[in-house]
């Protein structure tokens, strides 16, 4: 799926995408079924909500999941990224996000190019989020909300917050969220929420400052992202374990387009589990070559 110069110009313009209904239910359906087995392991990959049972991020499940190892390939979510990064492209980072029913807590607000240069070392901010909706997402079950141009700020000064929740973020001060709503039109468009039936697809920068509520709704809302970046961009450092930060820098190539409803085959490097250097971490930045 290729963008076109309409869809470049507003992606410039507001940070992100967003393509209701993009995949069928027969696809998403593939790939819903098979979380509930993937959140009921007890491994790292698995990141619970704080004091809670509940899965807030599955990590790496491209890895070892046929489904989304497929989802990791497929051209409606790749191609797209492609066209605006312009190169090829390989797996930052896979993640199953579950805000599930009643347990579903917050994601504070943020930038995710904001944790991967903290954290990992990524250059520059050619990587970015493409998201598809695994159930219908409506105004009570915690959906994203984005500020649209908030990308054209670069990245902003933001705290490590370690105990809001479960899983540490870089994240913004209220004061400077108030400045950039603001600026983004206040209350007439200066948050949108993004909100469809599950096989809804949106892709945004890297830079664009986001959030999402709790859910207290009686409806999962859980989203699969694919954290895309240019192969030129690569991560310098392995400070987080490697299911959370990928360090195959291998440029993906796309399946066909029907691959989420036939057999075509993939790898699954951990199908027989995670190797114990998915653990392992440093602190030293890799030499590059001249």
């Amino acid at each position: 799926m290729r963008l076109g110069n309409d869809q470049l110009a507003q992606f410039d313009r507001e940070g992100y995408l967003f393509f209701p209904g993009m995949f069928t239910r027969e696809e998403t359906r593939t790939l819903t079924d098979a979380v509930p087995e993937l959140y009921s392991r007890r491994e790292a990959y698995n990141v619970r909500e704080k004091g809670k049972d509940a899965v807030r991020t599955n990590f790496a499940a491209h890895l070892y999941s046929e489904p989304f190892a497929r989802l990791a390939r497929h051209p409606r979510m790749i191609e797209p990224v492609e066209d605006l990064l312009g190169e090829s492209l390989y797996m930052h980072q896979f993640k199953i996000n579950g805000k599930q029913a009643f347990d579903g807590d917050v994601w504070q607000w943020h930038q995710d190019y904001g944790t991967w240069l903290n954290d990992d070392k990524m250059p520059a901010e050619r990587a970015m989020n493409v998201a598809i909706f695994l159930d219908d997402v409506n105004d009570y079950n915690g959906p994203l909300m984005f500020i649209p141009g908030s990308h054209k700020r670069g990245v902003v000064d933001a705290k490590h917050d370690l105990t809001t929740t479960s899983y540490p973020l870089w994240t913004i001060d209220n004061g400077l969220i108030g400045q950039l709503v603001e600026r983004a039109g206040g209350k007439h468009g200066g948050i949108v929420s993004p909100k469809g039936p599950a096989g809804s697809m949106i892709l945004f920068h890297g830079c664009l400052v986001h959030a999402s509520g709790s859910n207290l709704s009686p409806w999962n809302r859980v989203s699969v992202y694919l954290s895309l970046c240019a192969v030129s961009n690569h991560i310098r450092r392995f400070k987080r374990p490697e299911y959370i930060a990928h360090r195959d820098f291998t440029p993906i190539t796309s399946l066909p387009d029907d691959c989420l409803l036939k057999d075509y085959p993939v790898e699954l490097p951990w199908k027989d589990g995670m190797p114990a250097s998915a653990l392992e971490t440093s602190t030293d930045e890799l030499k590059m070559a001249a």
